[in-house]
């Protein structure tokens, strides 16, 4: 009981405003007495707060995720703390346990998958010709981010169609000025140079940002480019062992998504269905979509 009481009133006073004033009293000390018992965890010292009821594991209601910062993925909202939130928006972010090989001898390295222990996906989408409101409310409405490999010729038309989906969380990387699948029989070193360097110089004026990934028109590669593309300042080459495709996934080792795949995508007329699949797959995996330059640190 608190240490506190109230005063009587005056022997003077009606009794039925002597009992109003005293009513009154006592709610006042009622609800400074209960004051302390009812102050939120947020004020709290953290080292009060129960381990088990760390906020980086537990699951909130939508209102309070929105209004206290939270991270999304496959539809589930999870709070995160002030340390992890990453530098775009809602991204989860995890300790990475994967080191992206160096170039070594004037050659990029090649991932076609990344050897992780985390349930991560990483989703990349490729080219640009068709170019969709749908697209939009999709990549929003799922919070996926995404490496986008951007083909110049292809985008030229409405850079500003894909700032969309860097507003979203999304980077935009190197996919070639003209899409030649034949690039790597047809072209020589300096032609191979002048198509990834013409990307590069083009996504630094249109999004504000130099690409740091390289993706192969057709994934093919060569010394030669992975030289091209080391000489280009880019970190890797980036191929797949997943895809999404005519609405169906299609995997070169297994039956299914594993962690650390990277999986293919591209901006066509079948996106939603696509994008259905990879979704379907994704969620059946147990995984979350996080964005790859992030979990390489070349962002």
């Amino acid at each position: 009981m608190c240490e506190h009481h109230p005063t009587p009133p005056p022997a003077t006073l009606g009794r039925r405003t002597a009992l109003g004033l005293l009513g009154a009293s006592l709610a006042t000390v009622l609800g400074a007495c209960a004051e302390p018992a009812s102050q939120s965890s947020a004020g709290q010292d953290p080292a009060a707060v129960p381990a088990d009821a760390a906020p980086s594991d537990t699951a909130v209601p939508l209102a309070a995720a929105s209004s206290a910062g939270s991270v999304r993925s496959g539809g589930q909202r999870k709070p995160v703390l002030p340390d992890d939130v990453p530098a775009r928006r809602g991204r989860a972010r995890y300790t990475p346990d994967f080191k992206l090989p160096p170039i070594q001898n004037g050659l990029a390295p090649v991932l076609t998958k990344i050897d992780t222990k985390h349930p991560v996906v990483f989703l990349t989408i490729d080219d640009g010709v068709t170019k969709t409101p749908e697209m939009v409310r999709l990549m929003a409405e799922y919070d996926y981010p995404a490496s986008i490999f951007l083909t110049r010729n292809f985008v030229q038309g409405n850079p500003d169609f894909f700032k969309q989906f860097a507003a979203q969380g999304s980077l935009v990387e190197n996919h070639t000025v003209s899409h030649n699948i034949n690039m790597v029989s047809q072209m020589g070193y300096q032609q191979q140079l002048a198509e990834i360097n013409g990307m590069q110089d083009y996504a630094q004026q249109q999004f504000g940002r130099r690409p740091t990934l390289f993706r192969p028109p057709g994934g093919a590669y060569s010394v030669a480019m992975r030289q091209a593309v080391a000489a280009a300042g880019m970190k890797a080459i980036i191929t797949w062992e997943a895809k999404s495709n005519a609405g169906h996934m299609d995997y070169q080792y297994g039956k299914g998504l594993r962690p650390g795949d990277i999986v293919l995508m591209h901006f066509r007329p079948e996106f939603a269905a696509d994008l259905a699949a990879f979704r379907a797959a994704q969620l059946a995996a147990g995984l979350e979509v996080v964005l790859l330059e992030d979990f390489l640190g070349v962002a």
